[in-house]
């Protein structure tokens, strides 16, 4: 199937919920323009759907292979990421100084949602040097930096995330790999890292390895962890490529989904050892990786949304075509499948659910501009932890609804949906991974609750519910029904969060697993409720355009009754959950190891 940008949707929550005007005013995001916008968009939706869109079924069953410690990736990748490169788009977000174009992250953001859609598994290797650009942008030496940012920047390398070891899975203060000083301002780097993106491709002519490694003396534990540059080609002091360093691959997994995405098996040091350099300084490597980490997670929720919003397409094209059965109302013969309730039910169940995880990432997007651009320091201190708290939200509520959008979307086409010719169950497979990397839906809700919750007490959660609050008021103020019942369940919504939040401050002291047996519900909860807000908040302008006379009635229409479905459908869990968590956690823990 084709993939077609939701240019309409993605402006509109640019330019009316996530603030594109107020961003461009911010010191060094004056390039950001509405104007700029809309053709940044329009050239990138552009090369997504010509380019690397038509890469995504055809990579799915020829995947990307290794032989002989080379991997060949899939038919036209290394063509398109050349592309890629050449026309700018792994620099949008990134300082004009290295090549990039400087772009404030919420410009960047749909176009990172357009590439997902696209294809998840091309998109992978961009995601990744994302990661490592903001690492090194903000622990790199000014030497590292020149070295390695403008290439990474162009596309011409790219970064990779070395963390996971076999014993260590996401328990990071299990960390092996050693890193040996040489005395001469290197290390040599020796261990094993697996489910490494892109840890050995033939689509760049270097890549650029963070690692996690300590060095000989220490502390243990996360505190002794170091980040490492480990090129797989060394650099030499005129920057053109020097030797192969001794870091290898030495296979990639047979997986589910994201086929043509190679996931590696790394071995550093086998042959005398791996050449690194050290990131900024000893024993703070974690605190590094986790920029690289927070970069990556954002990205990833968007992979959720692009996924989504690629499986809600596919599935409105063959509900519009198949012809099945007669209309419960009454018609001469069968109608196309879309005429029928509850296959409606589900395609607005995956609209819904896409452009409501669209706008809070879009606006999650904007308030780290703010966060990094204000000129007021308590205002970017706010926005920061703001950003923070909706980051694991973001993850963790975003893939998790991909799963259910695309298992919808197979549900759909029904048993066409269950053979792979058609494309739907390649959506489900991929979505399956999204939930697991960057740190599981348990540890987005675990860092929800631990981190971003009961560090300040819950100060920031409040006052984003008081921002719902506030449209709960606006929803007060317009008539009809569709309205009204918006206002009850985001009402119902924000209490049932409140209340949560504030069992979760006041028991983690007390009863610790008890919180943390409802974590991810409280994960879940967040994320439609603050969902929810965004859909109101789209009502709310949508009708405001329409009382004026402006612009698209029929889209302005659609947006009011896909918000209204969201509140009956999806926001309407929120005292269910709100149960879940503060009275559920007895059913959890109730058995004993001997009784599973």
């Amino acid at each position: 199937m084709s993939y077609q940008a939701p240019l309409k949707d993605m402006l509109f929550v640019m330019n009316e919920l996530a603030g594109l005007a107020e961003i461009h005013t911010l010191p060094g995001c004056e390039d950001a323009t509405p104007d700029t916008a809309e053709a940044v968009l329009e050239e990138n939706a552009k090369f997504c759907g010509a380019v690397v869109a038509p890469l995504n079924w055809p990579s799915d069953k020829e995947p990307s292979f290794w032989h002989d410690g080379q991997v060949t990736t899939s038919k036209g990748f290394k063509e398109a990421f050349k592309a890629y490169g050449e026309a700018g788009w792994q620099g949008v977000q990134h300082p004009t100084e290295f090549g990039g174009q400087g772009l404030p992250k919420l410009l960047a953001t749909p176009c990172i949602e357009m590439l997902n859609s696209a294809s998840i598994s091309f998109a992978l290797v961009a995601l990744l040097s994302d990661g490592a650009i903001e690492a090194l942008l903000t622990a790199g030496s000014d030497e590292q930096k020149a070295v390695y940012l403008e290439n990474l920047v162009s596309g011409k390398w790219t970064g990779t995330m070395n963390l996971t070891e076999p014993q260590a899975g996401s328990d990071l203060a299990a960390v092996r790999t050693r890193a040996v000083p040489q005395g001469d301002g290197t290390y040599k780097v020796f261990g094993t890292k697996i489910f490494i993106t892109y840890g050995e491709h033939d689509m760049a002519e270097n890549i650029v390895h963070l690692v996690l490694a300590r060095t000989p003396d220490a502390p243990a534990g996360v505190k002794g962890i170091s980040l490492f540059i480990v090129p797989k080609f060394l650099v030499n002091a005129d920057g053109s490529l020097g030797e192969r360093n001794d870091a290898h691959c030495v296979s990639i997994e047979h997986k589910l989904g994201i086929k043509a995405s190679p996931t590696a098996v790394l071995q550093f040091g086998d042959h005398g050892g791996a050449i690194g350099t050290l990131v900024g300084e000893e024993n703070r490597g974690l605190e590094y990786m986790f920029i690289m980490m927070n970069a990556a997670r954002f990205g990833v929720g968007l992979q959720g949304i692009g996924l989504a919003e690629r499986a809600y397409q596919q599935a409105v094209a063959f509900a519009k075509d198949r012809v099945q059965s007669r209309d419960l109302a009454g018609s001469p013969g069968p109608v196309s499948i879309i005429h029928h309730p509850d296959v409606r039910r589900m395609l607005m169940s995956m609209r819904s659910q896409t452009e409501a995880a669209r706008a809070l990432a879009y606006v999650g997007a904007a308030i780290s501009d703010v966060a990094h651009h204000h000129p007021e320091a308590e205002v970017r201190a706010e926005s920061l932890a703001t950003y923070e708290y909706l980051v694991p939200v973001i993850k963790g509520w975003a893939t998790e609804m991909s799963q259910d959008v695309t298992r919808d979307g197979v549900q759909v086409h029904g048993g066409m949906g269950f053979i792979e010719e058609t494309g739907a169950a390649q959506h489900y497979r991929d979505a399956k991974i999204l939930t697991i990397y960057e740190g599981t839906t348990a540890i987005q809700a675990n860092d929800l609750v631990g981190r971003k919750t009961v560090r300040d007490g819950g100060a920031v959660a409040k006052a984003i519910i008081a921002q719902v609050r506030a449209t709960e008021a606006q929803l007060g103020e317009l008539s009809g029904a569709d309205f009204q019942a918006m206002q009850r369940h985001l009402a119902e919504g924000s209490a049932a969060l409140e209340a949560v939040v504030e069992y979760v401050v006041a028991n983690m002291k007390t009863d610790i697993k008890a919180v943390f047996a409802g974590s991810v519900p409280y994960l879940k909860l967040a994320g439609i409720v603050l969902g929810g807000w965004q859909m109101a908040r789209a009502a709310v302008v949508a009708q405001q355009r329409l009382g004026e006379g402006s612009g698209d009635a029929s889209f302005y229409k659609a947006k009011i009754a896909t918000a209204r479905f969201f509140a009956d459908h999806i926001l309407s869990q929120a005292p269910g959950l709100r149960a879940t968590i503060i009275d559920g956690s007895a059913g959890v823990m109730a058995l004993s190891e001997e009784q599973f």
